[in-house]
This record gives structure tokens, sequence and C-alpha cells, in this order.
């Protein structure tokens, strides 16, 4: 049986989803996914997340880390199937913040004190702007585009080759809006991917940019190819922020994968431990 998994969903805790830990599970079981991650954000400091729809409290985090807990009682206590139930494990996404590193300690000491699994590392901020979001979209009107790419690789590889995480999640967000740099961006991917290979970190193949504006998976062609030159491990995820999108084209990006070189996918385990998947 072809084991299809999803290293990357979020619940309504994080204040920008929907769903819940049981309706995620449930929508994992019907589209017949093997084994999920959950990844829900950590909390972020006030001033990054003024109205509290970026990020759970640190309440609602523990709250979240118990109902998923509570889920893996009664999934498969492996990662195949077992009456519609998937392998589960406690992820969580935490955001990398060099100039100010304390508080991603916080972030990091709030997984360690939920019994967090896996954690996947993101770059969402360049300083206080969150890039990737909506609701500061004009920002980019002001930005020189390359710059933004610079810095966002820069700091993407910093949090690579940190050891802090497991996996790497959507490695080039800066499309997301379809914002491309003018320059050749292979130096910048070959960079990425030695980070990654030193680091020794998974990097996630994200279906997320296929709902985007810039529709195409994070990471794109290139990048990805870059990734399997350096023999870099992938996982696969939905990035899923609703019940619809658990397992989202999941099927079709193995075949992407395959394409680019991979055999196999990774299903983290943590501590650089991993279940491997036929592609």
């Amino acid at each position: 049986m072809r084991e299809l998994i999803d290293c990357h969903i979020h619940t309504h805790c994080c204040g920008h989803a929907t769903g819940s830990v049981e309706e995620m599970v449930a929508a994992a079981g019907a589209v017949g996914l093997t084994g999920v991650v959950f990844s829900e954000h950590l909390p972020l400091p006030d001033d990054l997340d003024p109205l509290g729809d970026l990020a759970p409290s640190a309440e609602a985090f523990a709250d979240y880390a118990a109902r998923v807990r509570s889920a893996a009682n009664v999934a498969a206590p492996d990662a195949i199937r077992a009456n519609g139930k998937p392998m589960i494990m406690l992820g969580a996404e935490a955001d990398w913040l060099p100039w100010r590193l304390q508080d991603t300690e916080r972030q990091l000491a709030i997984a360690r004190g939920a019994g967090v699994q896996v954690l996947l590392g993101s770059v969402h901020f360049l300083d206080g702007w969150a890039f990737d979001n909506p609701a500061s979209l004009d920002e980019w009107e002001r930005r020189d585009v390359d710059e933004v790419w610079r810095a966002y690789f820069e700091r993407w590889c910093d949090a690579a080759r940190s050891g802090l995480f497991d996996v790497m999640a959507h490695p080039d967000l800066p499309k997301k809006f379809g914002h491309r740099p003018t320059f050749d961006a292979k130096p910048l991917y070959r960079e990425a991917a030695c980070a990654a290979a030193e680091g020794g970190v998974f990097v996630e193949v994200s279906t997320a940019g296929l709902r985007k504006p810039v529709g195409e998976l994070y990471p794109g062609p290139e990048l990805l190819a870059a990734f399997a030159e350096a023999g870099v491990g992938v996982t696969v995820g939905s990035d899923a922020h609703a019940p619809s999108e658990v397992g989202f084209k999941i099927a079709e990006t193995y075949t992407v994968i395959t394409k680019a070189g991979y055999e196999r996918a990774a299903f983290p385990l943590g501590s650089g431990k991993a279940r491997w998947v036929a592609l």
C-alpha cells in the first residue's frame, strides 16, 4: 500500500486557521494519509503578533499539544493506517528571529515543555515585517525585491545551519505573492542546499504554494533540484489551515519529487530520525 504523508498541519488554535485537532485527524483518515505531523505555530512576542491571530498563546499551545497527544493515543501505532487512523506526531513551527534570538529560545522552551517531537523552522519575518502576511502586502511596494530575497535566504541558511530544527519549511516563501528576483537565484539556491546539508535538516516540499498567488510548490523546481544534488532529504506537507486542505495534492507532489531525483521522502520522528516512505 502506498503511504501518503502530510508533515505540516495547523489547527484553529493559531487564530488564522479552522478545524480542531480531531477534525484534522478525521480529514487525514478520509483522504488515506498514513502519517501526519501536526505543526502548530509557537507563541510569538506581542509586538510581532499584536492582534493575536498569527500564533496561539502559551496556554492555547499547551491545549493543542494535549489534544494531539490524546489523538495519537487512539491512532495507529506506526505509519501504516489502521481503521483509517494515521500515525500522528506532535510537532510545532518555530520562527527564526535572529535579531532577537531570546524570542526564538522562548519558543523552543515552550516546545520542549509541551513534549514536541518534531520542530519545523521557518522564516516569516524580516526584522518586524511579516512579509508573507496578506495584511502586510503593501510593504512590498516599498521594498527592493532583490534585497528581500537576499536577506531572506541569508536568514534561512543561518536557521538551517543552527541545529535547532528537524525540518525547514516552505524554503522559497518570498515568492508567495509572485515577487521574483531580477537576478539569477541559482547561487542562493546552492547556498541554501549547502546550509541544509551542513545543518543535517530535512527540507519541506510544500503544496501550500499551489493554493497561493504564485501557484507553485515550495520549493520551485530549480531549488528542489539543488536540494536533491546536495543529498538533502525532503518531507512533504500541505501546510493545511483547514480540514479541506489536509493532504492537498500530496500524491501529485510525489511525482514531482521523483522527477527531481528522489526515491523516498522522510516522515520525521525527531532528533534526525525518520521513517522513509517510498515515492
